[in-house]
């Protein structure tokens, strides 16, 4: 079978994450990367003997060889460079958000129906953890009974400190969220995939910890802890945490919180669904187990097993039992998702993420801060 050749623009640390990623797929090969940063590109690409290295968007979609795209480009830059992509016809893998306002998510939306032969999805990875297709395939299955409520929280520390530093705080070039769009969008996503219910209203805090940083003058990145030498005192507007409140089309109710200011947390992202049955919980640093909850028998620890685990989830999973799968396992799998999809033929609704469903994420961020600003429910049409 003929490979997919791809190249990946961005390469910071989410697009050299990618970079991993599609080395492990056999459905595809790595034959491009891209940044206007050139030292970076071409260290990225010696590093990983990537045959070609372009510095600008323009010139990668130019290459007649490469088939699909990943966009790994700071938010600002992802409503140009994703319609750039689907015009080119070339397949279309972007970071989320898929654009920062819903105004402009919903125009990349429209405009990829236009193009009927380009596959195109936004990279909620968590949802490809085997744990999660399993939690997913067993709420499906009426394991837990109706889902009546989802609760839970993710938690970061590498904004804990007044010289930490990220363009995310920046609303010129993030959007108008930090933590929420960041992290909030992937436990909105997850709860809704899972549960296969649509978050409708919302209700939210939302604060900034730290209101001035000290903003590095030479440019790091992202996760890094050292304390620059020299910075300038910023204002920052965007928050670093935030509670939501919210209610979903089924009647379910719910509540999360997230946070990049939580010391000792690197990535505690954990959700709960409760059913008339049974409940549900999953903890992404735990997240080779399900913990499932009753009120007449006893609680039980389901271990991701690939002999036992469900049809849903087997494609995702490859270790045997009790050989840790991790978050990068997870990232792969997502990844490995789209690509077989297109190999496929693009048959069928797809497990990751379409265009419609990361628009509806950025739809309702911009909900939320509305609601934490009018003190107020917000509904979510």
């Amino acid at each position: 079978m003929k490979k997919i050749k791809t190249g990946i623009i961005g390469m910071g640390y989410i697009g050299e994450s990618h970079i991993e990623a599609v080395r492990r797929i056999g459905l595809c090969s790595l034959a491009a990367v891209a940044d206007t940063n050139t030292e970076l590109a071409k260290s990225k690409a010696e590093t990983y003997g990537i045959e070609k290295c372009y510095n600008s968007v323009d010139e990668l979609l130019a290459d007649p060889d490469i088939d699909a795209v990943h966009n790994c480009t700071p938010n600002f830059l992802h409503t140009q460079i994703n319609e750039k992509i689907i015009r080119s016809g070339k397949h279309l893998l972007s970071e989320k958000p898929l654009a920062t306002t819903y105004k402009e998510a919903q125009y990349i939306a429209e405009l990829a129906k236009q193009y009927p032969q380009v596959v195109a999805a936004v990279n909620f990875n968590y949802r490809m953890n085997p744990m999660v297709q399993e939690m997913k395939s067993r709420i499906a299955n009426g394991d837990i009974g109706e889902v009546r409520l989802a609760t839970g929280s993710y938690l970061q520390d590498w904004l804990l400190y007044d010289t930490d530093y990220s363009w995310r705080l920046e609303p010129e070039v993030a959007g108008n969220s930090c933590c929420i769009a960041d992290i909030g969008s992937h436990w909105m996503d997850a709860v809704q995939h899972v549960t296969g219910h649509k978050i409708t209203e919302v209700m939210a805090d939302l604060a900034t910890v730290i209101p001035v940083r000290k903003k590095p003058k030479k440019q790091t990145e992202t996760f890094t802890s050292a304390v620059p030498s020299e910075y300038e005192e910023v204002e920052i507007k965007n928050e670093e945490y935030g509670a939501v409140m919210f209610r979903l089309n089924n009647g379910a109710r719910g509540v999360y919180y997230v946070s990049e200011v939580c010391a000792g947390h690197g990535c505690y992202f954990n959700f709960e669904i409760n059913g008339s049955k049974a409940s549900l919980k999953w903890n992404q640093e735990e997240n080779d187990r399900l913990w499932m909850g009753f009120r007449d028998d006893d609680n039980r620890f389901i271990i991701r097993n690939p002999n036992t685990i469900s049809a849903e989830a087997k494609p995702y999973t490859q270790l045997a039992m009790g050989h840790p799968e991790g978050w990068n396992d997870a990232f792969k799998g997502n990844i490995y998702a789209f690509y077989k999809y297109i190999a496929d033929g693009g048959k069928g609704k797809p497990l990751f993420a379409n265009l419609d469903d990361a628009a509806y994420i950025v739809k309702l961020t911009e909900a939320i801060v509305e609601s934490s600003k009018k003190r107020m429910w917000v509904k979510v049409d």
